[in-house]
């Protein structure tokens, strides 16, 4: 079992970092820089189940996303929790959404999972993410029926 560590500021700004940069590679419509910020074995299971492996594959797959179904996208995200297990590992919660550039911010419908990893040069890159849509309605009906599911945190 590995116990999680204190962070120290520069790590969490780090791995903040990588996830401003992994976004705005995103907003650029840039699949070779948003490729970059993944280890070259990550993998990368997408919310409607796809799965890529390595920065490289994940890099070519995104940049023919963004020359078609997601041009003029930008992904916003909000991490909810942020836990160092170790010198060079992470694990990220965050809550996100995919909008057109010119889009106001709304409400945030998917729930990613991050495994982020510190390499021999010290760079913070993402080795594992997995996406998942929320439905707030299936949610809301199953803590209602059993209030018992119901996480302590949102």
């Amino acid at each position: 079992m590995t116990i999680q560590q204190p962070a120290r500021p520069e790590e969490t700004h780090a791995v903040h970092a990588l996830l401003r940069r992994s976004a705005a590679a995103w907003a650029a419509g840039d699949g070779a820089a948003y490729g970059d910020c993944f280890t070259e074995d990550a993998t990368d299971v997408t919310y409607v189940g796809t799965l890529y492996r390595g920065g490289a594959e994940i890099g070519r797959a995104h940049q023919a996303l963004f020359d078609s179904f997601l041009k003029g996208t930008r992904l916003d995200l909000d991490v909810v929790d942020l836990r160092f297990h170790g010198p060079h590992t992470a694990v990220a919660v965050t809550r996100g959404a995919v909008r057109k550039q010119a889009a106001k911010p709304g409400r945030l419908g998917k729930v990613a999972t991050y495994v982020i990893v510190r390499g021999a040069a010290g760079r913070w890159r993402v080795a594992a993410v997995q996406k998942t849509a929320r439905r707030p309605l299936m949610e809301a009906f199953s803590f209602r029926a059993q209030p018992a599911t119901r996480p302590a945190a949102g």
